[in-house]
């Protein structure tokens, strides 16, 4: 009998567990020949999405940290045509033994028609032989949520995917070059 292997989940804050929240999708590769080391810059350094995911831009820090993301940072991005206030509120870089974590509080402005709130998370975690595991969850509320979840084909599923399948893409890249 082999061993069991167990992999680790999202850590989900009140009021974002999915299927309770009125949007959510999960994108998840498994890449050989990759670490969550060498996949953690290219998602931790906002100046690098644009070049991977073209649904990415004008990103800018309201306390002139960044680019690279970190514990409490407050960011700003456009998503999915919304100007997204975001907040980083789970941060752990790559560590032997752990799952490296960024998960980030986002919202859009506005009345009961246009407010949005996400909770948008990313894990990586090392796998035996060689792999790394890539897993993005996102949970919405709001109106404009419902929205996304009843179009058909979801397109935030599909543009986490481009995001996700990008990020390996450049860390494979990247990783040659060296």
């Amino acid at each position: 009998m082999s061993a069991i292997t167990t992999q680790a989940a999202i850590i989900w804050p009140a009021g974002y567990l999915p299927g309770t929240t009125d949007n959510y999708v999960s994108n998840e590769v498994i890449i050989a020949g990759l670490s969550a080391a060498q996949v953690w810059p290219l998602l931790n350094d906002t100046r690098a999405w644009p070049g991977y995911y073209g649904n990415a831009s004008e990103i800018r820090f309201h306390d002139g940290s960044g680019p690279l993301l970190s514990a409490g940072a407050r960011f700003r991005f456009t998503t999915f045509g919304f100007a997204v206030e975001a907040e980083v509120t789970e941060y752990l870089p790559p560590q032997p033994g752990q799952a490296a974590r960024i998960a980030w509080h986002g919202w859009v402005e506005g009345d009961a028609a246009q407010r949005l709130d996400v909770h948008h998370a990313w894990l990586f975690e090392d796998l035996e032989g060689g792999r790394v595991r890539i897993l993005t969850q996102e949970t919405q509320n709001g109106q404009p949520a419902r929205e996304l979840a009843a179009t058909l084909p979801n397109p935030m599923l599909n543009a986490h995917q481009e995001w996700i399948t990008g990020l390996a893409r450049a860390a494979a890249e990247a990783t040659a070059l060296r």
